[in-house]
């Protein structure tokens, strides 16, 4: 009976290893089936997540040479990405000379004019001046061409200000970049973006501002100020409606771009025809070139004030206008704004808006090179 009783006890023990290793290995395996599907829902969900980004941001890049302007042999050219504080993705062009001398060089962020696309105006300004030695960027604002966010041809005084920052941001973490001598280059309606910058972000050391718009103030007033309060109640009771069908529809209404024919006038507008719609500037990408801005695009203008602050640029400031410029007054009232014996306006004899954009005559090449290199070091 012992016998019996001492191999009955060792059949229960063996038993009770057996059941305890099934209960590891099932442990184990739910465990991991577990995990692996947490994991796999994480992931899922981060996939969601970037499909979202790369919705709103809609980057493109082509990496083709499509520029209306012919490229440099003097200097080297790359695309760049970069964002900005509300998360756009921002597409630049970065020019750097080929004969570079070693250490860091000074670098210029080059946008504008408003409506059109890097390839188109900002890119010329920006190779030119990495030929005279410095490292600079052409970039396309926030909704437009190969730059994020969304609705598309969309534009924000405050979103578009912040992109030259961003621009700034970038090339102050290149290792081949002095971050003490940024300066920027804002081309009509980002003339205005431009100086509206310089007036918030003291990293800026220059400020170039090439055939200027105030954005904000044709906006609410138009041309010449000649809008009165009640045309300016009009428009708005316009714009909300347009919002409200934009809504209702699903989709937002652009204003439509230049004509297809060239205008009988006025003349100025002949001027934005000629560069825009012709081979001279055309762009697939540029809004001036096609569609136009959004119907209600102005909202973001109206009751904005872009140089409200300008007068508290403490870094030096170069004004360039054409004396025959349609646009002429709006540099005209930001050069009297301005304080400091920094400040610079300068004067093309002869030179309408649109010669600023891209004729070699009228744009001061040189000339900003040095105004630049004289105020670097302040």
């Amino acid at each position: 009976m012992e016998d019996k009783n001492e191999n009955f006890g060792e059949i229960n023990v063996t038993d009770k290893k057996t059941s305890l290793i099934k209960w590891i290995l099932l442990s184990t395996t739910i465990v991991f089936f577990a995990t692996t599907i947490v994991f796999l829902s994480l992931y899922v969900v981060e996939k969601k997540k970037d499909k979202e980004i790369d919705t709103y941001n809609n980057i493109q890049i082509t990496e083709e040479w499509d520029k209306t302007f012919t490229k440099s042999d003097k200097v080297n050219h790359k695309k760049v990405t970069f964002h900005n504080r509300f998360g756009i993705i921002l597409v630049g062009d970065l020019y750097e000379p080929k004969d570079k001398t070693a250490g860091k060089l000074p670098a210029i962020a080059v946008c504008g004019p408003f409506g059109a696309v890097k390839e188109q105006a900002s890119g010329l300004y920006a190779m030119n001046m990495a030929e005279r030695g410095f490292i600079s960027m052409a970039f396309d604002p926030s909704f437009t061409g190969e730059s994020g966010g969304m609705p598309r041809y969309l534009n924000s005084p405050d979103i578009n200000t912040e992109d030259f920052s961003a621009a700034v941001d970038f090339l102050s973490l290149q290792e081949y970049i002095d971050p003490n001598k940024i300066s920027i280059i804002g081309i009509c309606g980002f003339g205005g973006f431009s100086l509206n910058a310089a007036a918030l972000d003291p990293r800026i050391k220059v400020t170039i501002v090439s055939t200027m718009y105030d954005m904000s103030r044709v906006a609410a007033y138009g041309y010449n100020d000649v809008t009165t309060e009640e045309e300016r109640y009009e428009f708005r009771k316009t714009l909300a409606k347009q919002r409200l069908e934009d809504y209702k529809n699903g989709n937002y209404a652009t204003k439509g771009g230049l004509p297809d024919d060239r205008p009988d006038s006025p003349l100025f507008l002949q001027q934005y025809w000629d560069y825009y719609k012709t081979k001279r500037g055309y762009h697939k990408r540029s809004v001036n070139s096609n569609k136009g801005w959004l119907t209600t695009a102005d909202l973001s203008l109206l009751n904005t004030k872009l140089l409200a602050f300008i007068d508290e640029i403490k870094n030096a400031v170069l004004i360039i206008h054409g004396t025959l410029a349609h646009s002429k007054y709006f540099s005209d009232t930001a050069s009297s704004k301005l304080k400091g014996t920094n400040k610079e306006y300068k004067e093309i004899t002869g030179a309408y808006h649109c010669d600023l954009y891209d004729n070699i005559k009228y744009i001061p090449f040189d000339y900003i090179k040095e105004f630049i290199n004289n105020h670097l070091n302040e």
